[in-house]
């Protein structure tokens, strides 16, 4: 029988469907009940709150990696080789990020292959866990893959869609990734009725995020579609001027039917986080406050634009005078940061970008001036062509920094990544190998089928 939590034997060798042992829950005693599957679906979402995950790593790698963060001279160390743009096969952050995405991966197949009889809790469960699993492949192939606008033929990641610790696959190919990814999301649709608050999935979600992954794969007839779809019927508010600072200062999960702006969030609360491995921590000046907005990034927000309260000018001692500070992740103690990982803001911004490039540039003003008028009423945009596209970019920058998706917007436009700020300014271009990860050097060693990615 099939199980969420499980003790792995000593006799295999360590490949990513071996892992050190998360629990002491023998395999086959695991999921018989539907109150199991709830357990060990709950386990699946608390598994999102690593620090190698939504927790830490995620989420700052998106903007550290890119243009809008740097690290500060006075540092705990924490990151560097993002930061000094020297990434290696041994890279701990990368590695952590393949075997928790992997582990959650397991945890999550083990739930979508439980044999209960068929209900529509039992099918409410197994929906959000379809959902949860093309999250994480999501996550991995923009991750550990060239993106899918530059071939989507080229090596992907494994994919594993059952229990089997003696499985070495190789990778799949980024469309048969992307494939899969598009087939969980279509299963999670049909299946989740019910909403049960901003930290679980949800059918607006699901479609929130099938949106996202048809921008990805320039699929932009579907990805207007599905944008559209989530704006005039999923009933969601966009966040409004007023309500912006008291939300990110907010660290608590939406309740069902609370349907403003967050379609999926990763919650770390009082009882269950990470302490000093939140992401917040890498933020506050009261943390380690390591992490510091570029003033490339700063000023791009003018003194009307809302966002721009997010980041203080302070004096970081011994180093950066000014250092400005991000306070979009503002608790280190108690109830921790919940992670956006899906909000109504962005997909506004999925509609213009869509729009746009299917040639309707009135629609793409529409979502465009829709979102910046609560952002910054005093600036409309009326531009056309690249303009257009750029400045559309351009607000997905300033709307969703500090959240995680610059360096993959960076990847799939095939743009340069231009580091201004910090100790190591750098362009680094497209064609670069830092521009995607390397497959741990730990899972090459153990599994011979797996090649890593060019220029490692």
């Amino acid at each position: 029988m099939s199980a969420i939590l499980f003790f792995v034997s000593g006799s295999c060798s360590k490949s990513f469907l071996d892992l050190d042992p998360y629990t002491q829950i023998p395999y086959e005693d695991a999921i018989a009940t539907p109150a199991n599957m709830q357990a060990a679906l709950n386990g699946c979402y608390a598994q999102l709150a690593s620090p190698n995950l939504f927790g830490r790593s995620l989420p700052l790698i998106g903007d550290l990696a890119s243009d809008n963060v740097y690290l500060s001279s006075r540092n705990s160390g924490k990151y560097i080789a993002f930061d000094q743009n020297l990434i290696t096969t041994n890279n701990n952050e990368y590695r952590g990020i393949w075997f928790d995405a992997y582990k959650a991966i397991l945890r999550i197949n083990n739930v979508i292959n439980a044999n209960l009889p068929a209900d529509e809790s039992v099918g409410q469960m197994k929906g959000e866990a379809y959902a949860l699993r093309a999250l994480m492949y999501f996550t991995l192939i923009r991750t550990f893959a060239r993106p899918f606008t530059d071939d989507p033929l080229r090596p992907g990641v494994p994919l594993v869609l059952t229990y089997n610790p003696s499985l070495r696959p190789p990778r799949n190919s980024i469309r048969e990734v992307y494939d899969q990814i598009t087939a969980d999301l279509d299963f999670a649709g049909r299946m989740i009725v019910y909403e049960k608050g901003s930290a679980h999935f949800s059918r607006p979600a699901v479609t929130a995020m099938k949106a996202k992954v048809n921008l990805y794969q320039a699929n932009y007839e579907k990805a207007f579609v599905l944008a559209k779809q989530v704006i005039d019927e999923a009933e969601y508010t966009l966040l409004s001027r007023d309500e912006f600072l008291s939300y990110w200062a907010s660290a608590k999960p939406h309740l069902p039917g609370d349907r403003r702006e967050t379609l999926f969030e990763v919650s770390a609360d009082e009882f269950s986080n990470a302490g000093s491995d939140e992401l917040s921590y890498l933020y506050q000046q009261t943390g380690y406050g390591d992490a510091l907005a570029g003033a490339s990034l700063v000023e791009l927000y003018t003194q009307a634009d809302i966002r721009g309260k997010l980041i203080a000018p302070q004096k970081r001692e011994a180093a950066e005078n000014p250092a400005f500070v991000v306070n979009k992740y503002s608790h280190i103690t108690g109830d921790y940061d919940d992670k956006k990982l899906i909000r109504l803001s962005e997909i506004y911004l999925i509609a213009a970008e869509a729009a746009f490039r299917l040639n309707q540039e009135d629609k793409a003003l529409y979502y465009l001036n829709t979102l910046v008028n609560e952002r910054d009423p005093s600036h409309k945009y009326s531009s056309s062509g690249q303009r257009l596209l750029d400045n559309i970019i351009l607000e997905r920058r300033k709307e969703l920094a500090f959240e995680g998706d610059r360096f993959h917007d960076l990847n799939r436009l095939k743009s340069d990544i231009i580091k201004k700020d910090g100790q190591f300014p750098v362009t680094i271009p497209f064609s670069h190998p830092f521009r995607i990860a390397p497959i741990p050097q730990e899972e090459l060693n153990q599994n011979q089928n797996i090649e890593q990615n060019d220029g490692y």
